[in-house]
Order: C-alpha cells, then sequence, then structure tokens
C-alpha cells in the first residue's frame, strides 16, 4: 500500500513539473509585445501638453516640451528621455534628411527604431553599419541639425519661469 502511495506522490509531482515547464516553454514562445507607437503629445522631461513653439533638434528628431527650459535636461541626458519614450512606444518628429553613415539623402523606406528614435537610411547596408557605433551616428545627426527653437525662444527667462515654477 506504501508503495503505491509512494508512487502515486511521485506521478503527481512530475504531473506539475511537466506542465510548469509546458508553461514556461509556451511563454517563452509568445512574442514579446511592444508598446504600439505613437506621436509625441506630452513633454519628455516635465510630462505635461508639450508647446509647438518650444522645441529641440536633437539625434535627428525634434523633440516638443511644454516649455524652453526642459531643453537644457533634454540635451543634458538625452539617452534617458529618449529610452522613457521608447518604452512607452512614443514617436519623435523626425527630421533627418541625410543618412548618418554616409551623409547621402535619406529613402523613408529604409529606417530602423533605435532607443526612442526612428532612424533613417539611404540603403539597408548602413542600418548594420549603424549598429555597429549607433552613438557616433546619433551625434553626426545632431551635428547636422540646424535649428534649435527653445534657444531662439528664451529671450526672457523671467517670461518663462511665471508658468513654470517647478523647473
Amino acid at each position: 500500500m506504501s508503495k503505491i502511495k509512494s508512487l502515486l506522490t511521485i506521478l503527481v509531482v512530475m504531473l506539475f513539473a511537466v506542465s510548469a515547464y509546458a508553461a514556461d516553454v509556451t511563454k517563452k514562445a509568445e512574442p514579446e509585445k511592444k508598446a504600439e507607437l505613437h506621436n509625441q503629445t506630452n513633454c519628455p522631461v516635465m510630462g505635461g501638453p508639450i508647446d509647438s513653439s518650444a522645441y529641440t533638434d536633437i539625434q535627428g528628431q525634434r523633440v516638443y516640451h511644454c516649455c524652453p527650459m526642459c531643453s537644457a535636461k533634454l540635451k543634458a541626458d538625452p539617452d534617458k528621455y529618449f529610452k522613457e519614450a521608447a518604452e512607452k512606444g512614443i514617436l519623435f518628429e523626425n527630421i533627418q534628411t541625410t543618412c548618418p553613415v554616409t551623409g547621402e539623402p535619406i529613402d523613408k523606406a529604409v529606417f530602423t527604431d533605435y532607443e526612442g528614435r526612428r532612424v533613417y537610411f539611404c540603403c539597408e547596408k548602413c542600418i548594420a553599419e549603424f549598429a555597429k557605433k549607433p552613438g557616433e551616428y546619433l551625434d553626426k545627426l545632431t551635428l547636422s541639425a540646424k535649428t534649435d527653437k527653445v534657444e531662439k525662444g528664451q529671450q526672457g527667462e523671467e517670461q518663462t519661469k511665471e508658468g513654470h515654477m517647478n523647473h
């Protein structure tokens, strides 16, 4: 009788082990769901609604802010804000005109999404090259951007600080 109980106990334990393994395999087989991409509506620094007259062009992206004061924080640590945006599925306005690898005109059908940035290229080969040194190529995009409305808009800090005391 005790042998039967022992066998039944072993059988039950094995059944649980097999079902746990099957559940784990099923979980791994399901592709990881990414956040659905949507356009930017909030400031990545303060989280408030964006002001279309306050933006920073950085790493090929136009990033809108709630006020001009947020530009410095974005520039101080762009990777932090781009990664947070990527986790939320936020897509910034891309302002690229040239491939970061070759400097040639971009093809809007050839791109990769890299840590919150949609980066366009002239050809598929450049995507692989970009993947080797993304930071270097993102810096090239920043250097080629000529517009920073935030800096142009900071005429007087008194104006800006009135509505945004917690910056």
